[in-house]
């Protein structure tokens, strides 16, 4: 069912022209989902004040603790031996929630309005989000209320990738993917980054506004969704995108009257959903384990979910190890931190580029990851020796861990969810979208589960968990990487003999 028309749109009519519309979608679609990031950043950075050495901390006059005491100023229930345990269980308890919800969420995003679904999603996460910090001004001390709001937060926190992807779907035909995409996809960095910094302001403060001020401001983005996304381009009587595919061969072949014409097997975010909406019927939503069979998403999902281990556990852990191994204050080790983010914004783009010049998605993925296995040795072992080093080094790690994560949320995820078996179904990208981030973000929680249990026994264990997830992430690839050789192969043989033949012509 076509979604009513968006209140306050009224005012882009005088900008009627189509490519207007279609950066104003990306435009809003970049904020909406760098407020879902922003609102899950906080955490990572209080992490470090919940929990932290108070012998440097001047007690007030009033203090009943002794001056030997070194946890006076910590926040109950962190303030035990066993605090990065519980820690892992408050990150454990959204990111669980996170991955059962995700595989939901798309099945909902393909039957409800987008609009009602986002504004609905971020209002309830701004919520949750700022229900964890007001457990500082409510004197909370219970474990069970932070991991109730991260249980609640984690799902509803499930709305926005398959809910985004889809409404970019409906507006983009084909395109320049990885560009575009990787530039588009920079939203989950910079909403770390904002989520960073914000929370920097007030953690050696109150650290409870760290969670109200990123989740006041999704909240309002959330009221921003409901009177100004436009869901699809007929709503504004805009013309549904054009595929560029063979003129001939789109004549030669008929349409499906259930799901719109026929779609290229080549696709990518921007083309997210390739295929226009049929006004006159609608497309059916493909079954959970019709998208299982389609090639390729068995593998990318695997290899994403060790992806996905290995850069949330930099996000939730990355503050804490800086704080720990370099001994800087809670706000100085968030801000650095950043820097991780900022590198992913790099390896992302790059990633995209790359993988469309050389037309190999999965070889571009096993190469990054490749490279990022050493370089995480390398930043444990001498990325602290000094504050250049260690920004270099963080940038590197950052676009080597996160380009291949980046690349196989958004261009992979649209080649495989524009298959030819889909047929352009608009409505099936948001199941093929769950299905590969539901799968990855099972990885997003084992992570900072891993790195809860294992980070008493050292930092340096750590590191071997995330190297070992990044081999396997890697070898997982290794069947379709072969397959991408020999297309490359048999394109060059081709290209060949078209030249041996225009030779002896």
């Amino acid at each position: 069912m076509r979604s009513s028309l968006a209140p306050g749109i009224w005012f882009l009519r005088a900008f009627s022209r189509d490519s207007k519309y279609r950066a104003y979608i990306l435009l809003i679609t970049f904020l909406i989902y760098t407020c879902y990031h922003m609102s899950r950043k906080p955490i990572s950075v209080v992490k470090s004040r919940l929990h932290h050495n108070c012998s440097e901390v001047i007690q007030p006059l009033n203090s009943t603790h002794s001056l030997n005491d070194t946890t006076w100023c910590n926040w109950a229930p962190f303030d035990k031996s066993n605090y990065k345990e519980l820690l892992g269980a408050v990150d454990n308890a959204f990111l669980v929630a996170y991955a059962i919800g995700m595989f939901i969420s798309g099945i909902f995003g393909e039957r409800l309005p987008l609009r009602y679904y986002l504004t609905a999603g971020m209002l309830l996460s701004g919520l949750f989000t700022s229900l964890f910090g007001l457990g500082y001004f409510w004197n909370i001390h219970v474990l069970w209320y932070f991991v109730l709001v991260q249980i609640f937060n984690g799902l509803v926190q499930t709305t926005g990738w398959p809910a985004v992807v889809s409404c970019v779907g409906n507006w983009f035909g084909k395109g320049k993917r990885g560009l575009i995409m990787g530039i588009w996809n920079s939203h989950t960095s910079v909403g770390n980054i904002l989520g960073s910094l914000l929370a920097g302001v007030w953690v050696d403060q109150q650290w409870g506004l760290s969670f109200v001020v990123p989740g006041v401001i999704t909240a309002i983005m959330g009221i921003i969704t409901f009177f100004f996304l436009i869901e699809y381009p007929e709503d504004v009587d805009c013309a549904p995108p054009q595929h560029h595919g063979n003129p001939e061969e789109s004549q030669d072949r008929p349409e499906d009257p259930a799901n719109g014409p026929h779609c290229n097997k080549e696709s990518s975010l921007e083309s997210a959903v390739t295929c226009s909406k049929d006004a006159s019927a609608q497309p059916t939503a493909i079954s959970f384990f019709g998208a299982l069979r389609i090639p390729g998403v068995v593998e990318f999902s695997l290899c994403l979910l060790f992806a996905k281990l290995v850069s949330y556990t930099f996000l939730y852990w990355l503050p804490l190890y800086i704080a720990n191994v370099v001994h800087f204050t809670a706000k100085e080790a968030g801000d650095l931190s950043t820097l991780f983010d900022v590198g992913g914004i790099i390896g992302g783009i790059l990633a995209g580029l790359v993988s469309d010049y050389i037309n190999g998605r999965a070889t571009t993925c096993c190469v990054m990851l490749i490279l990022a296995a050493p370089m995480m040795f390398l930043y444990n072992h001498v990325g602290q020796s000094g504050i250049g080093i260690s920004i270099v080094m963080l940038l590197i790690c950052g676009a080597l861990v996160n380009g291949p994560y980046a690349l196989i949320t958004t261009a992979v995820s649209a080649d495989l969810g524009t298959h030819k078996s889909l047929k352009g179904n608009a409505k099936a990208l948001s199941t093929v979208t769950a299905i590969i981030d539901g799968t990855g973000s099972i990885g997003a929680a084992l992570g900072p589960l891993l790195a809860g249990l294992i980070s008493p026994t050292g930092w340096n264990n750590v590191f071997y968990m995330l190297i070992a997830a990044d081999v396997l992430a890697c070898l997982l690839l290794c069947r379709l990487v072969y397959k991408e050789i020999l297309a490359w192969k048999s394109s060059l043989g081709k290209d060949r003999g078209s030249n041996m033949a225009l030779t002896h012509a």
